[in-house]
């Protein structure tokens, strides 16, 4: 049984642990999100963030402030109910022939006493520069691990799941559907959408996110 963290996870890794099935970037339909209705109050609140921004140059901006000022913001506004937004979340998965651990920048999911119970949607703050890693491993390994755990509450055989990485304020969105969770070598499929910039398009970010939420609702009661 190999243990691995999700910053030293590699794409050989995975590839040797996993069948990944990679698409390519297109306007799925969990990105189609013009008909989207916004409520007053979360109009009001996108307004606000965007002003916080608009005059910064936030890649000039640390991590920690990026956080607060631009990313977060948009997961708290998406709560709804028991799906509530986390920051610093461990997750952890054994699958059967490898164990996944880490920490989640953030998450959106079902809350139960204080614990993330179910996290639908996982987020990664990426690291800035020519030393960092590549920030798409390791979302899919976070993914994996949402998707174990999810699957210990509901044993379905296909889950659904959804990240994110940021950079600045850029987001990139993916969709995995991850199946054979039990089996030697489990199969993952990855939708990726293009990149948001906050600052000109805080509504459909937050338009994407609203959705995941919406879609997971009904089943969190």
């Amino acid at each position: 049984m190999v243990k691995f963290t999700f910053s030293k996870i590699t794409r050989p890794d995975l590839k040797r642990l996993i069948h990944l099935d990679e698409k390519a970037i297109a306007n799925y339909e969990w990105t189609q999100v013009e008909s989207l209705a916004l409520e007053e109050k979360e109009e009001r609140q996108l307004q606000d963030i965007r002003g916080h921004l608009l005059n910064y140059d936030t890649h000039l901006m640390n991590e920690a402030t990026i956080w607060a000022r631009a990313i977060y913001p948009l997961l708290l506004l998406a709560e709804q109910g028991p799906i509530q937004a986390w920051a610093e979340v461990s997750l952890q998965a054994r699958y059967v022939n490898f164990e996944l651990e880490g920490i989640a920048d953030g998450t959106l999911g079902k809350c139960v006493a204080g614990l993330v119970e179910s996290p639908y949607l996982v987020v990664l703050e990426a690291k800035r520069g020519l030393e960092a890693e590549n920030p798409l491993i390791q979302v899919y390994g976070q993914l994996l691990a949402a998707a174990h755990l999810n699957w210990e509450k509901n044993g379905n055989e296909l889950q659904e799941i959804f990240g994110c990485y940021t950079i600045a304020d850029s987001w990139k969105f993916m969709r995995a559907e991850i199946a054979g969770i039990e089996t030697e070598k489990p199969t993952m499929r990855v939708e990726y959408s293009r990149e948001y910039i906050e600052k000109l398009e805080a509504e459909t970010i937050f338009k994407i996110i609203k959705k995941i939420v919406n879609q997971y609702i009904a089943f969190s009661d």
